[in-house]
């Protein structure tokens, strides 16, 4: 009987659900590795395909293209989320998927996810369902304002989201659902927010990276830097609750856990089941980064040190950020990471730069 957990062989293929930035850097790793990689991304010309060694351009609902594909690779993973059920029924009855089900079921859903993480004992801003009107007025109610109403499905960097300063605004918000069920959520009283990039393996080894502080722009990350503002106590618990959620998920691979710091403890915020825009600083803080960590755990070899040798900040090139382009190439602490995107658009991730601060103390 064939051990599904061995080590992937030199040469054997990984499959990548996904052509983004994400898929993109991953398949770069992999190469260093003596992996290949086959992209399956519905759109044309994605940035993966620049450096991966086959591309698959199809739709998530064509069964004989995801068979295809399938038959091709040796294990799949993926670079977001919302991979349609139908697909991974199909593609897990074929290969393995790393990571798992379990972690897809809970992320893809904003309610799903909380009430998870709230069982597993971790503590979350206050949230309700809403599916009507009527949800949306007794969740003010119960939870107050200001507060944020999101989409449980979809929705990134800020989008699917209407924000509640007082319970005047909710049939705005309400509107801005567009009939989608959503989730209320409570805003919280937080200093910062942080995440933390956390690994497991095949075998149940987990390696967790220094926590990174973020802050947002419009909804979107801009930097990371590390290390993080906070307390030697924080820091232990940022990562153990990282390794508690990795654990009770049965997860394989990279995963993405951002935090709320505030004066009564860390509030979990979201989880993340990929490589995260807020590990890139990885990519020249550490001997590993999270993209060569997450192939080693999705090809079963053994984690590598996450162990952070550099101070980094890490800031991403969105849009016309791109402007600035020449200026960076001429800084000598610029380490620049462009994603091969031909078109540059007002809010787009075209790259980051990340920018060593000096050794680790």
């Amino acid at each position: 009987m064939t051990d599904t957990n061995a080590p992937l062989p030199a040469n054997a293929t990984i499959g990548i659900l996904g052509g983004g930035q994400l898929g993109r850097m991953l398949s770069v790793a992999a190469s260093r590795l003596g992996y290949k990689t086959h992209i399956f991304e519905p759109g044309a010309n994605p940035p993966a395909g620049q450096v991966a060694d086959r591309v698959t351009t199809a739709f998530y609902d064509d069964e004989d293209a995801l068979r295809a594909f399938a038959e091709t690779v040796d294990v799949i993973t993926y670079e977001f989320e919302n991979i349609p059920t139908s697909a991974l029924d199909l593609l897990e009855s074929l290969r393995p998927i790393r990571p798992g089900r379990e972690a897809l079921r809970v992320s893809q859903d904003r309610l799903t996810e909380k009430t998870y993480l709230r069982d597993l004992g971790l503590t979350t801003a206050p949230f309700a369902n809403v599916e009507s009107f009527e949800d949306l007025e007794a969740a003010i109610t119960d939870i107050g304002t200001p507060a944020i109403l999101k989409t449980r499905r979809m929705g990134y960097d800020g989008k699917g989201q209407a924000r509640l300063k007082t319970a005047e605004d909710a049939r705005t918000a309400y509107e801005a659902m567009a009939g989608a069920p959503a989730v209320l959520e409570g805003f919280v009283d937080f200093s910062h927010e942080v995440s933390v990039i956390g690994a497991r393996g095949v075998n149940g080894e987990v390696s967790c990276y220094d926590p990174g502080e973020n802050v947002h722009k419009d909804g979107i990350l801009d930097t990371t830097t590390v290390p993080a503002r906070l307390t030697a106590s924080q820091r232990m618990d940022a990562v153990l609750l990282t390794a508690n959620i990795l654990n009770a998920l049965d997860y394989v691979g990279v995963l993405g856990v951002e935090l709320f710091v505030t004066p009564k403890g860390l509030i979990v915020n979201e989880i993340a089941p990929r490589v995260h825009n807020s590990g890139h600083w990885t990519q020249n803080g550490c001997a590993v980064d999270q993209f060569e960590q997450h192939i080693r755990a999705v090809a079963g070899l053994p984690l590598g040190d996450g162990k952070r040798h550099s101070d980094v900040v890490m800031e991403n090139l969105i849009g016309e950020d791109m402007d600035h382009l020449p200026d960076l190439l001429a800084d000598p602490k610029a380490s620049i990471h462009l994603y091969g995107k031909a078109e540059v658009k007002t809010g787009r991730k075209m790259g980051h730069v990340n920018r060593v601060q000096g050794a680790s103390k």
